[in-house]
């Protein structure tokens, strides 16, 4: 039992008790502010080397979806370049298909009609090939075919062009030709090339063509017309034999050419028979491959479009999540350096435990809404959902944000409703909204700005409202502000914030919560006005039916 009297009020030894009270609490705070230093120390090393296993997931995440996006992107232009090469050209010989002749010869006419020249189209075909497919196999046919259209490329110019036409059938396009003996001379050169013997499979082989010549614009002007008339010509030297050319027009004609005996066949007779309708089977399953070439072209490219953009995307979340984690980490480093000052300013400490406490908060929710954001767009984000009062969680999420807005000296006003407004909702995430809202607000507003939050009901729905006169939203951010990488030129470094991902953030939760957020302002320095709309129990309709009377 202590025995020793109370000092009497007033005298050096009740000051001497009282000192050391206040001693006791002074050394109490300073134990207190010291662990809680080294815990900070703790958290900043983490946050440099070894961020918690909730950011350290999301970067995975990001980083795993970055590689293959690219690999992605690398595969779909490796696809895009091969059928782009492909698409023009037949499969077989790698020479151009129909399409691209068509198009070279409507290109190569253009040019002859402006300079006054003659365009010369050959139409060649092997002499009896029937018999080579029939005695060595198609395989082997197709290695003559190929040795054909290298030996006939090998002769040509760069600016004529050879196609398969198809077939044992080849279509020649001569431009710049001043003479028609000069189209003559290329079709004597071409016959003789061909009909160098030649060893394939082992087979010793020579082979002869026929050619038929037409001209531009003697006779026609017209790319089908003159593959007509070339076809036409070619009948007509195949009955001078094998190794021959025609012109269409006999005034022409070339050294090759015999006096004709008998007619041609008329095309008709060659066209009705079976050789010809197997040849537009063929003709018709080259043109359904090509179409389909071409859709296949069109959809790579847009794989690709779509690679790099989830490339881009996740790049620039990357850098963006590193950025954010910087900014509150000033505040906290400055609080540290406040630590060190004289030992008798206490009333510094209990402002240097705020500053740690509200920055602490403010990564806590920079990491929850990376995660958040991450999950909805994966589609894993999982609410913990329970029966909440909004009311109380405005209340909460003010409180959270009061501190940067009376530093900033803004003025802040608050109209909720006297009762409780019950919904079925996460209550983190929900007031992770409400403080994003907020904070954004704080962010983009000047000191000394007013900004005002209001909570409604409205035919069982609730209407959020957090609306300040800030700086506003230009009408070209204003389509694409809650997307996570939404610049708006004037926001940039504003109050020492950049691009930010809280707005992306609020939309998935809201939305995850089968609620809306809409955005409005009237344009630069006209302040800015968010609306979040979430339907209260037994509401199913009723969010759709706010925003088709026109929001509030």
């Amino acid at each position: 039992m202590n025995n020793t009297p109370d000092p009497i009020p007033g005298t050096p030894e009740q000051a001497a008790v009282e000192l050391a009270r206040v001693q006791e609490k002074v050394n109490s705070a300073r134990a207190l502010l010291v662990r809680l230093l080294q815990e900070l120390v703790v958290a900043e090393s983490q946050i440099g080397h070894n961020p918690p296993a909730a950011m350290l997931e999301a970067n995975e995440q990001l980083v795993l979806a970055s590689l293959r996006y690219r690999a992605e992107a690398d595969a779909a232009e490796q696809a895009l370049q091969t059928l782009s090469r492909s698409a023009g050209l037949d499969p077989l010989t790698q020479l151009p298909n129909r399409a691209l002749l068509l198009d070279r010869c409507a290109q190569a006419m253009a040019s002859a009609k402006r300079r006054g020249m003659r365009l010369a189209l050959l139409f060649l075909d092997l002499d009896d090939f029937k018999p080579v497919n029939d005695a060595l196999g198609h395989a082997l046919g197709d290695e003559v075919l190929k040795m054909v259209a290298q030996r006939l490329s090998s002769v040509m110019r760069e600016a004529d062009t050879v196609s398969r036409y198809g077939g044992d059938e080849f279509l020649v396009v001569l431009s710049d030709v001043s003479q028609p003996s000069d189209a003559g001379l290329i079709a004597s050169k071409l016959i003789a090339v061909i009909a160098e013997p030649c060893r394939v499979g082992g087979h010793a082989l020579q082979l002869s063509a026929s050619i038929g010549i037409s001209l531009y614009p003697d006779d026609g002007e017209e790319t089908d017309l003159l593959i007509r008339k070339a076809d036409q010509a070619m009948y007509r030297a195949k009955q001078h034999g094998p190794g021959s050319y025609a012109f269409q027009d006999e005034v022409h004609s070339g050294p090759l050419q015999r006096q004709a005996t008998h007619a041609a066949p008329p095309l008709e007779s060659v066209r009705a028979g079976p050789a010809w309708a197997a040849q537009e089977r063929r003709n018709a399953a080259l043109r359904e491959a090509n179409e389909r070439l071409v859709l296949a072209a069109l959809g790579a490219q847009e794989l690709q479009a779509a690679a790099e953009r989830g490339r881009l995307r996740q790049a620039e979340l990357m850098a963006l999540v590193a950025q954010e984690l910087k900014n509150p980490l000033a505040p906290v480093r400055l609080a540290t350096a406040m630590l060190g000052r004289a030992s008798g300013d206490e009333p510094l400490l209990p402002r240097v435990q705020s500053i740690v406490e509200q920055q602490a908060q403010q990564m806590s929710r920079l990491v929850d809404a990376v995660q958040d954001l991450a999950n909805a767009e994966a589609g894993t984000l999982k609410l913990e959902r329970e029966e909440v009062d909004l009311v109380g969680i405005v209340d909460a999420a003010v409180s959270g944000c009061r501190a940067s807005m009376d530093a900033r000296q803004q003025h802040f006003s608050a109209q909720v409703p006297g009762t409780v407004v019950k919904l079925q909702g996460d209550r983190a995430r929900l007031e992770l909204v409400v403080g994003n809202l907020l904070d954004n607000a704080s962010k983009y507003t000047p000191d000394g700005g007013k900004i005002r939050l209001s909570l409604e009901v409205r035919d069982d729905v609730a209407v959020l409202t957090v609306s300040d006169n800030g700086i506003g939203i230009t009408t070209q951010a204003l389509a694409q502000i809650f997307e996570p990488f939404a610049p708006d030129t004037q926001a940039l470094g504003f109050n020492g914030v950049g691009r930010g991902i809280g707005l992306a953030a609020v939309r998935a939760l809201v939305e995850a919560h089968g609620g809306t957020v809409r955005a409005f302002s009237e344009g630069s320095m006209q302040g800015s006005r968010f609306v979040v709309t979430l339907a209260l129990p037994g509401a199913a309709h009723a969010v759709q039916a706010v925003i088709s009377a026109g929001g509030p």
